[in-house]
């Protein structure tokens, strides 16, 4: 980033240049899955996860008629943990098996190297157009895909909105400013007006986006998007923006293109654009409920049945991440979106 006098860029941008930057962007140059990296996902804590999420796909597609072709799309694959399981888990569905086109949605070079190292005995296709895709059922899964997009913010005060920026003159030294912002340019781009009890918003141009064209693949062929994220319920925002290094909080102001910038989803938004689009209905619960509805508990104690205690220890340590609701369990929610004329609950 070249330094100039006064230069500065609205939060997203800034978030884009630190995660995304082909040079120095955070997502390009560092694996930041697992012990060694800035934090750990589901897939990687466990995979009686992926397990859960190949069950759930099974039905789905069998809801759908089974299907000769469909499509499996994963957003940000990660380090193509969750992929895996989900390829050697339809190994028992042969049939399902042969109908899948396997697809990850994927920016960055490094992560696609390390998931196709992982993958390599698969036949994956990677696409960085989701529009681009072959019109069949689709069915995507999101896990933690949706709060790494790059989120404006915006600060009413005495009835005027502000927009933040960051100001980058001086990279030792950067800070937070706000400009003034007409409101009414959010609410042209969301297609609803904004509550007057809102005071603070957070908002992702590039989730809404995402959202909008997967809701026009699943109006037009069929299928749905199952979403896993950190998040809350509640319809009034708030200031949820953070940065992880090596698995502990860290200054975004800090350390740029090193660290991990992420939020918390606000469900509640998602609900409203998806409800918007026309034609689409979610359903919402948390992590823990899903997974216990779709038979984890159980899934455990079959495969720990004749181990010896520490690795049965180890099994049931991992699931509790997943489900506590110290842990995982409750800060995770899970949102499905789908066609209104589409019946499948399964896991809510």
């Amino acid at each position: 980033m070249r330094k100039k006098k006064n230069y500065s860029l609205p939060l997203d941008k800034f978030i884009n240049y630190s995660l995304y930057n082909k040079e120095t962007g955070y997502y390009m140059k560092k694996n930041p899955f697992g012990e060694n990296g800035d934090f750990t996902t589901a897939p990687n804590i466990s995979r009686l996860f992926s397990e859960m999420i190949a069950i759930w796909i099974v039905g789905y597609w069998q809801s759908l008629g089974s299907p000769k072709k469909f499509n499996l799309i994963e957003l940000g694959s990660g380090n193509g943990e969750l992929m895996k399981i989900v390829i050697e888990s339809f190994k028992s569905f042969p049939q399902l098996l042969k109908s899948c086109n396997f697809i990850i949605h994927e920016k960055s070079p490094l992560l696609i190297k390390i998931q196709k190292k992982k993958l390599s005995k698969h036949k994956i296709i990677w696409t960085s157009r989701i529009d681009k895709i072959k019109n069949f059922p689709s069915i995507f899964i999101a896990n933690e895909f949706f709060d790494s997009l790059a989120i404006k913010q915006f600060k009413k005060r005495k009835n005027e909105w502000f927009e933040k920026f960051v100001n980058l003159s001086d990279l030792n030294n950067s800070f937070f400013f706000e400009k003034k912002f007409n409101i009414k340019k959010l609410e042209e781009k969301i297609a609803f007006k904004i509550s007057s009890n809102q005071n603070f918003i957070e908002f992702s141009e590039t989730g809404a986006n995402y959202l909008k064209q997967i809701g026009k693949i699943i109006k037009k062929n069929q299928g749905g998007l199952l979403i896993f994220d950190y998040g809350y319920f509640e319809k009034k925002m708030k200031n949820t923006l953070q940065t992880v290094s090596n698995h502990k909080f860290a200054n975004i102001l800090e350390n740029i293109g090193n660290v991990d910038i992420t939020h918390n989803i606000n469900f509640e938004l998602f609900r409203k654009i998806i409800k918007n689009l026309g034609g689409l209905e979610n359903c919402l619960t948390t992590q823990k409920n899903f997974l216990i509805k779709m038979g984890i508990k159980e899934r455990a104690e079959i495969i720990s049945k004749n181990l010896d205690f520490s690795k049965k220890a180890d099994i049931f340590y991992r699931l509790n991440r997943l489900v506590s609701e110290r842990e995982m369990g409750e800060i995770f929610k899970v949102m499905f979106i789908k066609n209104k004329s589409d019946k499948f609950k399964f896991g809510f």
